[in-house]
């Protein structure tokens, strides 16, 4: 009898069933533990992150409105009327007077020194102290007025820088820089900063009669912090 009339044969042995693994109570108990915990850990995580971003917000809004900002200067009047005398040279002073503006909001400026220097052709000629230390109330204008001169011996000219004076005024215009030293210090409520040292530049220019060209009344003064 060939393979290929043979009758096929049933395998009636019991077939391996898989093995179920029983878990005991224990075991879903910790699952659901931890299956909690880390549904936990998560809403805790968003609310600490919701709050840092909110918390950050709140601080980027408050530093916007209470980031203090430099003073302006502006010159308003400068003066050398020995220029437009034959002996000047004997009664020489230099006068001026420039604004300084608060412009913050809710931040006061304590001004605890001033000194102004006046410059030409960028050598020091003269120097004075200015006011007395003052506070600077928010959103104010202060009036800062000085004075150089000989017999106050505030103002260092020889007859030789006078002769260069007197020449530059034969061409219509004389250019001098006011410069100011102050030691100041923000406040905000009852916070007082540290110390800053500001320094101020007012480039400036007279006519022959020794009064400030009209193009540089009122010009802004640059400001820097060292």
């Amino acid at each position: 009898m060939s393979s290929s009339d043979r009758l096929p044969i049933r395998d009636t042995r019991p077939q391996p069933q898989p093995v179920k693994h029983h878990h005991s109570a224990r075991y879903y108990a910790q699952r659901v533990r931890e299956s909690f915990t880390t549904r936990v850990t998560k809403v805790l995580c968003a609310i600490f992150l919701s709050f840092l971003l909110v918390a950050l917000i709140v601080f980027f809004i408050v530093w916007l409105s209470l980031r203090p900002h430099r003073p302006r200067f502006h010159m308003i009047d400068f003066t050398v009327p020995g220029l437009a005398q034959k002996p000047g040279l004997d009664n020489a002073v230099i006068t001026f007077n420039v604004t300084a503006r608060n412009s913050n909001q809710h931040i006061g400026i304590y001004y605890d020194s001033m000194e102004g220097f006046v410059y030409y052709k960028d050598k020091q000629i003269g120097s004075t102290p200015l006011l007395h230390p003052f506070f600077q109330e928010p959103k104010t204008t202060t009036v800062v007025y000085g004075q150089f001169g000989i017999g106050t011996a505030t103002l260092a000219v020889n007859s030789r820088r006078w002769k260069e004076f007197v020449n530059d005024r034969q061409h219509g215009t004389v250019l001098f820089r006011l410069g100011i030293m102050s030691v100041i210090r923000f406040k905000v409520s009852t916070w007082k900063s540290v110390h800053h040292k500001m320094h101020v530049n007012c480039d400036v220019a007279v006519g022959s009669d020794g009064l400030i060209l009209p193009a540089w009344k009122n010009r802004k003064c640059s400001v820097y912090f060292s």
